[in-house]
């Protein structure tokens, strides 16, 4: 079945980094685009950063442009997320992000708290 595990978060400073991680299996991973979302304590979801299959073409929400950098490697079917900058308003639940057969896929998650 579909499986997203998350992880690479924990507690960092602010104006720190953290790379995170999704390791994905049951599905062809470089055929899916992926995304990663966040919640913030007290708050809903809120999408970050999308690619492509391929990894060619990134977006990103203005609040995370020139902070944050997401990639992929098809090869380990991963996906990151470079978290540069840091500041206490990202702290959050990190999720990657699968749309497949109609329905948002995500895993359990992993903590980033920003905090001095």
């Amino acid at each position: 079945q579909v499986q997203l595990v998350e992880s690479g978060g924990g507690l960092v400073q602010p104006g720190g980094s953290l790379r995170l991680s999704c390791a994905a299996s049951g599905f062809n991973f470089s055929h899916y685009p992926m995304s990663w979302v966040r919640q913030a304590p007290g708050k809903g979801l809120e999408w970050i950063s999308g690619i492509d299959s391929g990894g060619g073409s990134a977006s990103y929400q203005d609040f995370v442009k020139g902070r944050f950098a997401i990639s992929r490697d098809n090869a380990k079917n991963t996906v990151y997320l470079q978290m540069n900058s840091l500041k206490p308003e990202d702290t959050a639940v990190y999720y990657c992000n699968l749309f497949y057969n109609g329905v948002n896929i995500r895993g359990k998650g992993t903590l980033v708290n920003v905090s001095s």
